[in-house]
């Protein structure tokens, strides 16, 4: 067994502990790899473990290992901020976009979305915490934003993701995902096809899975501390 297969083993049964603990089903928890600065040939041996949802921060470096691995059955999710300039390598290459926080980057999206592809999942960055530098778009203002995103023919509303500011303690960490899960639950009140609550990391794994997340995005605990 290569390190990543042990890592991924005990990252499946940390998962199955906290949903028991929390009266979760670990089948509604997807795990979602994030391989950021990490090489192609970990995230081919993750994939030879089972592990096939893929997350990249950056255009660029996910673009080449996108290439490197197109032999794989990867889905491959985009994760980071994106700006004008990333839209339509991200419509092009990508199976989701967890990170639209405004109408313009959902607009270019569905433009540049290839028109035989499967449309492209998408998730609503929300903005949580005090740091007006961080992405996200406002609590209030999901119910515009998801409604456009509804409409775009080549996007699939898919739901919510947050990157809350760190916390000491799980306590603090779980009022910003509870506030997220609020707004997520509204969410399914209009559009109840919304599945995905795309919050929690290596370091707040227990306080996401306590509020409710259905996507975990681990990057640490599997692929080990990202080289400089």
């Amino acid at each position: 067994m290569t390190n990543i297969t042990l890592n991924l083993k005990k990252v499946r049964s940390q998962m199955a502990d906290l949903s028991e603990k929390y009266a979760r089903n670990v089948d509604d928890i997807r795990l979602l790899a994030v391989s950021k600065r990490h090489s192609s040939q970990l995230i081919r041996q993750a994939r030879e473990a089972g592990q096939r949802d893929i997350g990249e921060n950056h255009l660029q470096e996910a673009l080449e290992k996108i290439a490197t691995l197109d032999d794989l059955d990867i889905c491959w999710h985009f994760i980071g901020p994106i700006q004008s300039n990333k839209t339509r390598g991200i419509a092009e290459h990508f199976d989701w976009a967890h990170s639209v926080d405004r109408l313009k980057i959902a607009q270019r999206l569905d433009s540049q979305r290839p028109h035989h592809a499967k449309p492209l999942n998408v998730c609503i960055q929300v903005h949580m915490g005090d740091d007006a530098r961080k992405s996200g778009a406002a609590i209030q203002d999901i119910p515009e934003l998801a409604q456009a995103v509804a409409g775009f023919p080549h996007l699939s509303l898919r739901g919510l993701m947050c990157i809350p500011p760190p916390e000491p303690t799980p306590d603090r960490q779980r009022t910003h995902f509870a506030k997220l899960r609020t707004a997520f639950e509204a969410m399914q009140a209009t559009w109840p096809s919304c599945d995905t609550l795309s919050m929690g990391m290596t370091g707040d794994m227990e306080a996401a899975i306590a509020e409710g997340s259905t996507m975990l995005r681990i990057g640490t605990a599997i692929f080990g501390q990202r080289p400089t």
